[in-house]
């Protein structure tokens, strides 16, 4: 039934193996890819993974470092395996402990781990509860609740719900019954003309404190009756709006006159002069974002260890008093899923209150607590400060690319053969692709590269005539006169209504034939659902097979990251005519202010798996950035 179990340690020591009977194919590469795609890029929330047609189930044991994996068929649908896991892990851990303490790695290469008994052992138990437990049968009219259902019991439990729902009304008059009630019972009980002492009213009697509530009542609500005062005063109205006082004192109005002056008096920007707003030369690489953190951030990171100390206290009962304390604290606790908890809980509502995709949080903590859970704490740490250090390491992780990211080099390996270096944009709507990709030509004509805009969004209108625009002003910031009379950036269109697949190709051969160094492809923005548009953009990029497909993402759609990025990417696959479909290869990151959505930088790299090239954070050509991970880290951990 199974294809493969292997045991093998995180620095990569294969201790013990089994392949099952008839597989002949190796199982190094399923295990590889997880290695590469759950382990390492620290995406182990979920305890599967598919790679063709396997599925593969895995288990951390972090005290030593170990990893459990085990192979079967995606058609076969075995309820043991993670039981069994479970098991295997308890015994090959208990059996060879010592030896796993003692032994450095260089030993455990030369050891040799006999398992294979207590392996058959346990695969055959968990195959025979699997079948002892078997799919449970219909239960017989006898055997249910119901035979043993009177008619009469049905119909009066009928009843008795029937008044349950409307007990809400029947309440109120069963009060205003009750109080009546009593007092008829009381007038009963006592002889004609007796005094009776009733609602604080002393010396009189039913009929006389009738009479009485009925006037009060009267007096109440006639017309112009005095309310009754409440027991709190009122709260007084605020007082009308002042008027102000101006120190000139109304002797000139000139000095009050700001319409053409900013909040500090100095000149509106639209008379400034143009040259002061030339951008900065941005030539070699690009800037990265840089994020410093303050003393009141490690301020808050010690109220949080505080609260979590406070939280884990009541597992420190079975020491007892201090020093079940210092137990708590020193390097001899191993960390449980229940002390990471409280601490988990509070790191997930602070990753979704930054804009994290809610789904995304829940499976970076997932990981996290899998890659801390067994394992012993560091001398005077607390649980919040050892959750908190492995968070920050996963996010860095996956924000780190997975492959080189050069595109200035790529450019030129593209010049030494002769070719155009084309990039494509894509995206939903209104992310500033056309902005993104003048910031993105600014920056290769400052490094000497010459550019050709293919102006593919052929549906928007107004989308030509604002790539023109771009154009004209980078041609104006590198006039033709210093580069040999020739325009560094050109715009290749063929106006609105056309097919932008054809036209990308017209572009890249004009680009090839005019030696272009770059051709940057502008789409027309699309919705992920739209399934004529998508299988459009499928077709451009499928037809003219560019170097790069770069996906613009907006930094404030939280949780729509998810559902953008991963149907962009289905459909991509879908509507290739490939049988290795090109899909998004990276991402432009798009905010104004960084330090509002990088929440989403984590949402859109952990779907995914491509890196953020580019990071735009302004409306200037000179705002491009590239992506600093620890700096997106840091601030997204910063309250």
């Amino acid at each position: 039934m199974l294809d493969f179990f292997t045991i093998f340690s995180k620095g990569g020591i294969v201790l013990w193996c089994f392949q099952g009977a008839g597989v002949t194919e190796s199982f190094t590469g399923p295990v590889n890819a997880l290695i590469r795609s759950v382990i390492l890029q620290e995406r182990s929330g979920n305890s599967s993974f598919s790679h063709g047609g396997l599925s593969l189930k895995y288990k951390l044991d972090n005290e030593f470092e170990l990893i459990f994996v085990v192979g079967f068929q995606k058609i076969l649908t075995l309820t043991y395996v993670d039981k069994f896991i479970n098991d295997v892990q308890l015994r090959f851990r208990d059996r060879y402990k010592n030896e796993l303490e003692q032994k450095g790695a260089l030993k455990l290469l030369n050891n040799s781990f006999e398992f294979e008994n207590d392996f058959n052992m346990l695969l055959s138990v968990a195959e025979e509860s699997s079948k002892a437990r078997g799919p449970a049968g219909m239960r017989t009219f006898e055997q249910s609740g119901k035979s043993q259902k009177t008619v009469k019991s049905m119909i009066e439990t009928k009843g008795g719900d029937k008044g349950k729902e409307q007990g809400g009304k029947k309440n109120k008059n069963a009060k205003k019954e009750g109080k009546w009630s009593l007092l008829v019972i009381k007038n009963k009980a006592s002889p004609s003309g007796q005094k009776m002492v009733e609602n604080g009213n002393q010396s009189l009697t039913a009929e006389e404190i009738l009479q009485k509530n009925r006037e009060e009542f009267f007096r109440k609500h006639r017309p112009g009756a005095s309310e009754k005062p409440s027991k709190s005063p009122k709260p007084q109205k605020p007082k009308g709006k002042q008027n102000r006082v101006w120190n000139t004192g109304g002797r000139s109005t000139r000095d009050l006159d700001y319409s053409d002056k900013n909040g500090n008096g100095s000149p509106n920007g639209a008379e400034q002069n143009l040259e002061e707003m030339q951008p900065a030369s941005m030539k070699g690489d690009l800037l990265s974002v840089e994020y410093e953190s303050s003393d009141e951030e490690e301020m808050e990171e010690e109220d949080e260890e505080v609260v979590v100390r406070e939280t884990t206290k009541p597992s420190s009962k079975k020491g007892g008093g201090l020093f079940g304390m210092l137990k708590g604290l020193v390097g001899s606790k191993s960390l449980t899923r229940e002390d990471m908890e409280p601490v988990l809980e509070k790191m997930k509502d602070h990753l979704i209150a930054k804009n994290v995709a809610a789904d995304i949080a829940s499976q970076l903590c997932d990981s996290v607590a899998k890659k801390l859970e067994g394992k012993v704490m560091g001398t005077f740490t607390t649980v919040a400060s050892t959750v908190k250090q492995a968070l920050q390491d996963s996010l860095v992780q996956i924000l780190q690319p997975k492959r080189r990211v050069d595109i200035l080099r790529d450019v030129m390996e593209a010049q030494s053969q002769r070719r155009p270096f084309v990039i494509t944009f894509c995206g939903v709507n209104g992310v500033g692709k056309s902005t993104n990709l003048a910031k993105i030509s600014f920056w290769l004509i400052e490094n000497g590269f010459t550019v050709l805009i293919a102006a593919c969004d052929t549906f928007r209108a107004g989308a030509v005539e604002q790539l023109r625009i771009h154009q004209r002003r980078l041609n104006s910031l590198h006039p033709p006169e210093k580069h040999g009379g020739r325009p560094v950036v050109q715009l290749y269109e063929k106006g609105y209504g056309k097919d932008a697949a054809g036209i990308a190709m017209e572009a890249i051969a004009y680009a090839r034939n005019q030696a272009f160094d770059v051709v940057l492809v502008d789409t027309a923005g699309r919705m992920q659902d739209n399934a004529p548009l998508m299988t459009a953009l499928a077709k451009l990029i499928a037809v003219n097979m560019p170097d790069l497909v770069l996906f613009v993402g907006e930094a404030l759609v939280g949780n729509e990251a998810v559902d953008q990025l991963v149907k962009f990417n289905q459909a991509l696959a879908d509507h290739s005519m490939s049988d290795k479909p090109r899909l998004i290869d990276g991402i432009v990151f798009y905010c104004e202010y960084f330090t509002i959505g990088v929440g989403a930088a984590i949402s859109m790299t952990y779907i995914t798996g491509q890196p953020i090239v580019f990071v735009g954070t302004g409306q200037t050509y000179n705002d491009l950035r590239s992506l600093n991970a620890r700096a997106v880290v840091s601030a997204l951990m910063k309250a």
